[in-house]
């Protein structure tokens, strides 16, 4: 072992396979497994070294055993034999394996969930990545602890119908359906299933966090939810499927001047185009040449055939303009850019629009900046 005597004398191995004490093996056993993670082994020397771990991992002191597991969690070195043998040991040994090590194959974790236990399967879910299998078998059998810890996870993979699964098997444990409602973004009918189930705060979140179909939004919008609150300019954002979004709007007479503005002031072009769009009776393709592409001219047609009122044109021709002459690149401070450069339009033109949408505008500008304040705070 040319390259790992560089770094580990003899005195070491001897220690590590003869050590008198649990704590003299194990500080050697802490020393060969950072050396064959940091060094560049041979076949021969890597051989020898695996040879070694396989002493280490049949160790009888405990210590000896954890120094391994911890120090080679995250190396994809330790040979397969030596990383289920670890699993399979006592759990101060077997956690910090099962939580990291790149080794396992779905089917080793898929098994280990199964038999394994409540805290292995725990580190399982707390994993850097769980594939969409694995997380199918904790929400299959694992027990509630690990299954909060999954749905925690945002580098945990789900199916639809895994986190659906969730939702029915744990519809009364609070903390799991947290777990859930805090997810970054979830399924359409994951979102609507939850909303019937959780408590109000976690209501609240769902549906000014996460996307609804229309027909959610706009029964929610109505007081269709007890105590729930709704914000239709920000479900503009998150619809997948626009023209349904606003079509819906229109035939329960939710699309109105004031929400469009609102829209505008907020980027949300597409929204505007296709509510514009639904308003006139133009297709889609020729609104967007009007608001786009037509001269100045065009935008004042299409808003006159949509029926919007006179006084508010010159609110949306300063919002169409501020939208052409920024370059917005998709970065946090985009929205903060471009509302603040859409008050200061509103605020130097009379009547630009009703004080009720400066008054929203305003806040919205607020949460924004703070948004973007914790944003960089965490960067």
């Amino acid at each position: 072992m040319a390259t790992t005597r560089a770094a580990l004398t003899d005195v070491d191995i001897h220690q590590l396979v003869k050590g008198a004490t649990a704590d003299e093996r194990a500080v050697a056993a802490h020393k060969l497994c950072r050396t064959m993670d940091r060094e560049t082994l041979s076949p021969e020397d890597r051989r020898a070294a695996e040879e070694i771990l396989r002493v280490m991992a049949a160790d009888a002191a405990e210590l000896v055993r954890r120094a391994v597991a911890v120090t080679l969690r995250s190396s994809p070195l330790v040979p397969r034999d030596v990383a289920m043998r670890l699993a399979r040991d006592v759990e101060s040994v077997s956690t910090p394996i099962l939580s990291f090590s790149p080794v396992f194959t779905d089917e080793e974790l898929q098994e280990i969930v199964r038999i394994g236990g409540p805290i292995r399967q725990v580190a399982i879910a707390n994993r850097p990545m769980v594939s969409e299998r694995v997380s199918a078998t904790i929400v299959e059998h694992g027990v509630e602890k690990a299954v909060q810890t999954l749905c925690a996870n945002d580098n945990a993979h789900f199916a639809d119908s895994t986190l659906k699964q969730v939702v029915e098997r744990f519809a009364k444990s609070e903390a799991v359906l947290a777990a859930v409602a805090y997810r970054r973004a979830l399924p359409l009918a994951v979102t609507e299933r939850l909303i019937t189930v959780v408590s109000d705060q976690l209501r609240d979140h769902l549906i000014n966090h996460q996307a609804l179909s229309p027909e959610t939004a706009i029964q929610i919008a109505s007081g269709g939810q007890e105590r729930a609150t709704i914000d239709l300019v920000d479900q503009a954002g998150r619809t997948p499927d626009l023209k349904a979004f606003a079509a819906q709007l229109h035939a329960a007479s939710r699309l109105n001047a004031s929400l469009l503005l609102r829209a505008l002031a907020n980027g949300h072009m597409g929204f505007f185009e296709w509510g514009l769009s639904e308003l006139s009776g133009v297709p889609h393709h020729r609104t967007w040449l009007m608001v786009h592409d037509a001269g100045p001219l065009g935008l004042k047609a299409i808003y006159e055939r949509a029926g919007l009122p006179t006084k508010l044109f010159s609110a949306f021709r300063a919002g169409v303009d501020t939208f052409h002459s920024m370059e917005l690149d998709g970065g946090p401070q985009d929205l903060v850019r471009f509302q603040e450069r859409m008050l200061q339009r509103f605020l130097t033109q009379p009547k630009a629009a009703s004080r009720e949408d400066m008054d929203y505008l305003i806040d919205k500008l607020d949460k924004a900046r703070k948004e973007s304040r914790a944003l960089a705070r965490q960067a």
